[in-house]
């Protein structure tokens, strides 16, 4: 089993005064803005990202 995502930032605030929340396993509780969110893996791409752009490390 692997370990719990934490996020570094709130998606609602961009604060990052996160704590675990104690109800729900894997929700998340930011200070900053007093709200709650849950990340949630949906899945793997079935043909992986095609980039259109031309920038990054690639040669």
């Amino acid at each position: 089993m692997s370990e719990r995502a934490a996020p570094f930032y709130c998606p609602y605030c961009g604060d990052e005064d996160l704590r675990p929340a104690e109800q729900g396993h894997g929700a998340w509780e930011c200070g900053a803005c007093n709200r709650a969110f849950q990340l949630k893996f949906l899945g793997l791409l079935a043909r992986g990202l095609e980039r259109s752009d031309t920038g990054g490390d690639r040669t």
